[in-house]
């Protein structure tokens, strides 16, 4: 699972990349590339075959792999940073998307569908997770006071909300806490204090969790509440607060220790900094979202920090409704590219 976030101080902006060093291409003037069937050696499934998605999405994105996406290197500048020598480099490169196929939905989407999509067979998605949170707390040490303040308010704000505000966008928002596995036999000891005194179970678990464990409220929880993979090696477990505008609703104590961190913008840009390349999430709306077919798919880019060292790779995700923030599914997109060939009378899809 993953979420996406639609206001927050440290997502990257929904706006295609633009090289500021050269001119935008005409889409009049960019060729199409031969990427025939014969050339993409991936298996990948066909997009009429992916499920959930409505007739419109299918087109708009089978239009998407027959004609390719554009994606133009950075400045020499940047590339300079990164390689001796960049003169082999295509100026341009079009990738053709093919779905990748399903992944587990664990909590671990985000990674595993990264690590397919970027093609990686010696890392597995744990190692993807722990070099993500590793990245994110090296970036952290290196920010200033007031750009700390920004990101602990961004994450504070994403899992640990204002329960006074926010109702007129989402109907139940959820609060995260982690507790220590070793401390649950003390946890529930308290809480069981607590019903022998006449409180109500979920009262008195809400109450005992938001005293005793640790709100996912900075940078460094963050990095804690990340690295939760759901698995027994874990150190903390994550409880789920939810809340209606009229109270608690429910308490999720996730007693197995199974739910792992779903990957939001923050992990998604840490990733791509650890990688240095851009990442971009493909979201395809349906008639939830009431949106035409010309823009039921759009593409949202996340960057490194840094330099950007080698080409993008993309992750798919089937929205919910205008904005697609929650609980949506990451799935990996399989990007089969080739350089621009010249004086073709064919387009290219998109440029990013």
């Amino acid at each position: 699972m993953g979420k996406l976030i639609c206001d927050s101080t440290t997502s990257s902006p929904v706006i295609p990349w633009k090289d500021p060093t050269a001119a935008p291409p005409s889409i009049d003037t960019i060729a199409a590339v031969d990427l025939s069937e014969e050339m993409l050696g991936a298996t990948t499934t066909t997009w009429d075959d992916v499920s959930g998605l409505e007739d419109q999405q299918k087109r708009h994105l089978q239009r998407l792999h027959a004609k390719g996406v554009l994606w133009k290197h950075p400045g020499n500048k940047i590339l300079n940073q990164c390689q001796e020598d960049d003169s082999t480099s295509p100026a341009a490169v079009v990738f053709r998307l093919s779905h990748g196929g399903d992944v587990e939905a664990d909590g671990n989407c985000l990674f595993t569908a990264s690590q397919k999509a970027m093609g990686l067979t010696e890392i597995n998605a744990k190692d993807l997770r722990r070099r993500t949170v590793r990245r994110f707390l090296e970036d952290l040490g290196s920010e200033s006071g007031v750009q700390r303040e920004n990101i602990d308010a961004a994450i504070k704000h994403m899992y640990v909300p204002d329960l006074r505000s926010g109702w007129g966008i989402h109907v139940v928002q959820e609060v995260k806490f982690l507790a220590k596995k070793t401390d649950r036999e003390s946890l529930d000891s308290a809480i069981e204090e607590l019903v022998n005194l006449g409180m109500q179970r979920e009262l008195g678990a809400e109450s005992i969790y938001k005293d005793r464990c640790i709100g996912v409220e900075n940078g460094e929880n963050w990095a804690k509440y990340m690295s939760i993979s759901g698995s027994p090696d874990d150190e903390y477990d994550i409880i789920t607060l939810q809340y209606t505008e009229e109270g608690l609703l429910s308490v999720d104590e996730n007693r197995e220790g199974h739910a792992a961190a779903f990957g939001d913008d923050i992990a998604i840009e840490s990733l791509a900094t650890e990688f240095k390349r851009e990442i971009y999430v493909v979201q395809a709306h349906g008639s939830d979202a009431m949106v035409d077919e010309d823009n039921c798919v759009f593409f949202l880019p996340h960057r490194p920090r840094s330099e950007i060292c080698g080409p993008p790779f993309f992750l798919f995700m089937k929205g919910t409704g205008w904005c697609g923030a929650g609980g949506d599914h990451y799935e990996p997109l399989i990007a089969h590219s080739s350089s621009v060939v010249s004086h073709s009378h064919e387009k290219v899809a998109l440029v990013l």
